[in-house]
């Protein structure tokens, strides 16, 4: 079955493209146009990725705005997916020098690995949405 969904993720276009994310492999990516298609569906990244149930919870009283935990509503196979090419990301931070590893090393230092792993998911989440919805290629940098 795995050989199959990797030959299937060649074979896709919108697919293959996002194999070019660090943190996404054929399943990863085949599971996401399988769940977004060509992400037409949401308004912007951050949609998609609430869609997914990876934003935090907002509490909100008197004025008062708080951001709890992730919702973990919405497709917790790709959001479980995502959260493992997050924490892939987040294993070898130090010895990368893209982008989203530099944001994510800085990210750990103030919250956490823990919390760094979702917000990377999320991240990765909104790049996949803009990738699927603009037809685009991957830059790293």
């Amino acid at each position: 079955l795995e050989k199959n969904i990797k030959s299937q993720a060649k074979l896709n276009h919108q697919a293959s493209r996002l194999i070019g994310i660090k943190g996404v492999a054929e399943i990863t990516a085949t599971a996401a146009v399988a769940f977004a298609g060509n992400g037409t569906h949401y308004h912007n990244g951050r949609h998609f990725a609430a869609n997914l149930g990876l934003v935090p919870r907002e509490y909100s009283s008197g004025g008062k705005q708080k951001l709890g935990k992730i919702t973990k509503r919405g497709n917790s196979y790709l959001r479980r997916l995502l959260v493992q090419g997050a924490w892939s990301i987040i294993r070898y931070v130090g010895k990368s020098t893209d982008r989203i590893s530099v944001w994510a090393k800085k990210l750990i230092e103030r919250r956490g690995k823990h919390k760094a792993a979702v917000a990377v998911a999320n991240k990765l989440a909104r790049i996949i949405w803009s990738m699927l919805y603009n037809q685009t290629e991957y830059r790293a940098n």
